[in-house]
Parts: C-alpha cells; structure tokens; sequence
C-alpha cells in the first residue's frame, strides 16, 4: 500500500436525499471505519450541497463517493467536482449520466449488440394497455432512475401492470417495463478493471428486491457462484464489455439474468454499489481475497483517474 497521507483530506459524502439514503448511511459507517484503520484523514459528508460548500471552500483534496441515487449516482455531482479541479471515486460525469438513466443504458447497450430485454416506457398508468399489445408480458416494471429495487414490480397479469407502472411514477417521471426474464439472476462486481468472481442471486420472494438485498436473513448470496467456469468467464467478459459500452470506470456492478435457455440478459449498472454487511461488492472482494480494508483503498485509488 502507498502512503495513505499522500491521499490528502478525503471527503467521504454519504446520505442525501435520494430514495436510497439510508442505505449509504449504513455503507458509510462501515468505509469510515476502515478509511481510519487505514490511517487516511477524512470527514463524513451529508450530502451534496453541503459537500459543494466544503469542496468550495477548499476543505478537501479529494472526494470518496458513497451517494446512491439521483444527486450522487447520475454525474452531478462528477460535473461539479470537475468543475474544482477535485478528484472522485468511480466513473465519470457522462457514465455516471448513462448507467443511472436504464433506458438510455439499454439503448447503448443494444446499439453495441449486446442482450438487455426487450422494453417500452410509460410516463401515466393509462398507458398500460398500448404497452401490453406491443410488448406480451409478463414484465418487470420499474422507475427509470432509481436504484436499490425501490419502486420495482414483478407483473404477471395484464390487468396489474397499470398499478404497477403507477407505483414506478410515485419515484420517477418515466417507468420502464421491460419483458420479463425467468431464470437464475447474477452480479459482476467491476473493479479497476477486473471482474470478480459473479455471485449468484437466490430469494425465497418474488425477486431480489429492497427487502431481500437490506434486510431479509434468508436471501443467498452462491460465491463461487456454481456455474461451470468457461460459463463465469464468458459472462465476466460480457459484464465488462457492458461496462465498458457506457464508459464507466473504477468500480461498478453489473447485473443480469440466465434465462431458462442460459441465455445472458444485462439488466443495469451501477456505478456507486453499497457497501454495507448485505452488499454484493465486498462479499465479491472477499471471494478474490480482497478484504474490505484494501477494497475500501483501492475504490480510493480510483480518484486518481477522474
């Protein structure tokens, strides 16, 4: 490990006042600690405005970003840091931009030929019945620029999907409703580079939503994930080949889904993963004999690329 001084003030913003607050809260007790086992300065953060105010004030040297959601995630904050000349953990403004919006994330990645669901978006419930004649369900419903499953779906019947897409509205302006994919779901941890080993998904409830991925003591997390290993290596190099399509960097995750065929379905990316005792970034670090101390660093040491 480098000298940890050379590193400078570190600001370590969490919370906001995204629908995933709470849960970078949680995360961002858990990188503090190991940011003072590691002997880096830092400071606790809540939020972006009052981090712009601080980074404005030339308080910091650089920022370490645990914001989930809309005002952290989605290259706001990136632009204003730029803007400092302040250097920050993870991707950068445009890919934080794209991998946050799902829609504009899935036209990417069809662009690049790669598999995502087929979709369409609503913007009013009563939009509901147009959609199921052009897309045959069943579908998974969701808010297109949220996180953590908030506002997410698992529709079945077609009289069902208005109330659904009205539940995605109440966290975004647009919802999308993608075809729904049955199989084994799976993440790839991205880190500087390289891809861990995948985690398989597996929850007794509809699917891996808020409660399953925070709360629930009955979600399992299958690392080493039990494909066969030129499978793993295959879908490794199409995560990071999504990755990549949207231009992210550092450190990221990509999820997707096996279909009843073991065809691969990319689902989305998230640039800024949690980081609490249910989080799949750390559990992925471990199986690669990363501890959580040197994640923790080596997410750190992603700034130096922004």
């Amino acid at each position: 490990m480098r000298d940890p001084q050379a590193m400078g003030q570190v600001a370590l913003v969490v919370g906001g006042e995204s629908a995933e607050r709470e849960v970078s809260l949680q995360g961002g007790q858990a990188v503090a600690g190991a940011l003072e086992r590691l002997g880096v300065q830092h400071s606790m953060v809540d939020g972006p405005q009052r981090l712009l105010e601080q980074v404005a004030a030339g308080h910091y040297d650089r920022v370490f970003n645990l914001l989930h959601g809309r005002g952290g995630e989605d290259g706001a904050l990136q632009g204003a840091l730029r803007l400092y000349g302040v250097p920050v953990t993870g991707s950068g403004v445009l890919a934080s931009a794209l991998s946050m919006d799902k829609l504009q994330t899935k036209r990417v990645w069809r662009a690049c030929g790669l598999p995502t669901p087929d979709w369409q978006i609503a913007t009013a419930a009563d939009q509901a019945e147009l959609i199921a004649e052009r897309l045959p369900g069943p579908w998974f419903v969701k808010p297109a620029r949220e996180g953590s499953s908030i506002g997410m779906s698992r529709v079945v019947k077609r009289a069902e999907l208005a109330a659904a897409i009205e539940r995605g509205l109440a966290f975004d302006s647009m919802v999308l409703i993608e075809r729904l994919i049955s199989g084994e779901e799976y993440t790839a941890a991205v880190l500087d580079g390289r891809v861990l080993p995948l985690i398989g998904l597996r929850t007794p409830r509809e699917f891996y939503d808020f409660e399953a991925k925070y709360h629930a003591d009955d979600t399992e997390y299958l690392c080493p994930c039990g494909l066969p290993a030129d499978t793993e290596t295959a879908l490794a190099e199409l995560c990071l080949a999504a990755f990549e399509a949207l231009g992210c960097s550092g450190w990221g995750r990509v999820d997707l889904m096996l279909d009843e065929q073991a065809r691969p379905w990319l689902l989305e990316v998230n640039t800024t993963p949690g980081m609490t005792d249910h989080s799949l970034m750390p559990i992925a670090a471990a199986a690669a004999g990363i501890d959580f101390d040197q994640l923790v660093w080596q997410i750190l040491t992603t700034s130096e690329h922004s």
